[in-house]
């Protein structure tokens, strides 16, 4: 062979094995992703986690107050939708479980139900699809063991499930403006405001602007004072550590708002609820929509707003086009990417995504597959840094289960990316990194300061 012929014999010998390597990245690019995604210290954007002695998970067990299994699945996603044994107190859990062990057969391939299965697995060693009678006694026992102290929470949150920080919506005291972990980011959740037309109308004293007034010695008699109660209750807020707003108001109505005039809101505030119609309701709540998002750019507070999935007849986050379009100083963030309508959210981005993120909170626990497509849809459509994640649940087990489940679908949709020559696995590595922690710390940089994991393992106060 002349020595032209071995150089071209060397190329493509070189060239045919560079392609086999890329090949073989490829082919095996889940497993590398995933756990380039397990080290990234989450910054988790959306949980529900009441402070440790009120959890939620709590009831009189046959073992004294505490936690067990039918507090861990009764608090879950999975008691949405399919049936579960109801849990008397103190009763035995022999007598429990006989009742509920088979309410799982039909909701197997379900992800409210799928989610919950790493925690149990990778927490206590169990595989919950085959468990005996036996393994879920010593589940239970292991489950009341461990909440007698909230290091376990600690544990799990911050170490298992790698968790640095974590936004908190406090809806069950949301104007106390207290925080009570370490690692929590408190979350100012407005949705009672849009309901202040008259006192009579909220009655939780820590959900009430009225009571805030109150305390605050700022008089309610007119819309005027109500905005601005609601400007002070900004102020405090902010001053308390609450990086953005929150609102449900799409499990009460729909998410189309119109910009009602001072005028008509006028002849509505103070009445009670019997001495107005169902319009003049819906109006009011949306002259107060849209204070409440001039507000939020004028305290610089992105808003959270809970799309999809609540009063599914109008929650679709098409119907906030005109609200995010007309009100370009306000920094959108549409939760739980719309499900189902995750192609919306997506051309909702297109267009205006200068001022609106998309946070994916929720969407791999209510469908693994749409979320997997939405995280794919979405890389095709906008910017990677306008995507951001939350495990969206309460307990210990819930939020390792989500966050673990979250991981798996991420790394599960970039992987094909890599896999069809997309993107390269270095690529694909950054944007799980982005999703899971560094787009939250670029949308709120203040968070940056609270940053403490280079520090050590975090303990209980």
């Amino acid at each position: 062979m002349s020595r032209h012929g071995v150089f071209l014999y060397l190329a493509i010998l070189l060239i045919c094995t560079g392609c086999q390597t890329a090949q073989q990245d490829r082919a095996h690019s889940y497993p590398r992703i995933k756990a380039e995604i397990d080290k990234v210290a989450i910054i988790d954007t959306h949980d529900h986690l009441w402070p440790f002695e009120t959890l939620p998970i709590f009831s009189e067990t046959d073992k004294g107050w505490g936690a067990n299994l039918a507090g861990i699945w009764r608090n879950s996603y999975y008691a949405w939708n399919s049936p579960l044994a109801s849990y008397a107190p103190k009763q035995p859990f022999a007598e429990w479980w006989a009742e509920a062990h088979d309410d799982f057969d039909n909701s197997r391939g379900m992800s409210f139900y799928r989610y919950m299965l790493p925690a149990f697995e990778d927490l206590y060693g169990v595989d919950f699809d085959s468990i005996t009678p036996e393994q879920a006694q010593s589940l239970d026992n292991r489950i009341f063991e461990n909440y007698k102290d909230q290091r376990w929470l600690y544990h799990v949150v911050t170490e298992r499930a790698n968790i640095e920080l974590m936004f908190n919506d406090p809806y069950w005291a949301r104007f106390k403006f207290e925080t009570y972990y370490p690692f929590e980011v408190l979350v100012f959740n407005v949705t009672t405001l849009t309901n202040g037309f008259n006192p009579s109308e909220i009655t939780n004293p820590n959900d009430s602007p009225f009571a805030f007034a109150k305390k605050e010695g700022l008089p309610t008699k007119t819309l005027d004072d109500y905005l601005a109660v609601l400007d002070r209750m900004f102020v405090k807020a902010k001053e308390a550590g609450a990086v953005c707003l929150k609102t449900t108001i799409a499990y009460e109505r729909s998410l189309n708002f119109e910009n009602v005039s001072r005028e008509t809101a006028e002849t509505v505030y103070g009445k009670v609820r019997s001495e107005l119609s169902k319009e003049q309701i819906t109006a009011f709540q949306d002259f107060i929509m849209w204070r409440l998002v001039e507000l939020s750019a004028k305290h610089e507070l992105p808003f959270q707003i809970h799309t999809g999935d609540a009063r599914i007849q109008g929650s679709n986050p098409m119907l906030l086009v005109d609200l995010i379009q007309k009100n370009s100083k306000t920094k959108f963030i549409l939760f739980h990417g719309g499900y189902p309508w995750i192609g919306e959210t997506g051309v909702i981005m297109m267009r205006h995504g200068s001022h609106v993120w998309v946070d994916s909170c929720w969407l791999p626990t209510i469908s693994y597959t749409m979320a997997k497509r939405a995280y794919q849809e979405w890389i095709d459509v906008m910017p990677s840094n306008r995507i951001m994640f939350g495990a969206d649940t309460g307990s210990a087990e819930g939020i390792y289960g989500a966050t673990e489940f979250g991981r798996r679908c991420i790394a599960d949709a970039l992987s094909e990316k890599v896999d069809k020559g997309d993107l390269s696995f270095d690529q694909a590595a950054r944007i799980g990194r982005q999703i899971l922690r560094e787009n939250a710390l670029e949308l709120f940089p203040q968070l940056r300061s609270r940053l403490w994991k280079h520090k050590g393992p975090m303990h209980p106060r």
